[in-house]
């Protein structure tokens, strides 16, 4: 399984009124299982549920709020 961590200030308020984050498949995979994963305050991670969509050759992570956290995938 492959990681990438990503921080508050990467998310983007988008015209739902929520925040997201982009990846390209070419970073992520076409048929990847994507786990995402928030970082608590005693630097633990949690699994979140949130809204993931696909749009032509992007990946969309919405959420109502910025955090940070990771992105766990299969490649």
């Amino acid at each position: 399984m492959l990681s990438k961590n990503f921080t508050k200030a990467e998310f983007v308020l988008n015209n739902e009124n929520q925040y997201q984050l982009e990846y390209s498949i070419e970073e992520i995979g076409q048929g990847s299982n994507l786990t995402i994963e928030r970082k608590k305050e005693d630097g633990e991670f949690e699994t979140v549920q949130t809204i993931i969509t696909r749009l032509n050759d992007g990946i969309f992570i919405k959420w109502s709020e910025p955090f940070d956290g990771r992105l766990i995938f299969e490649n």
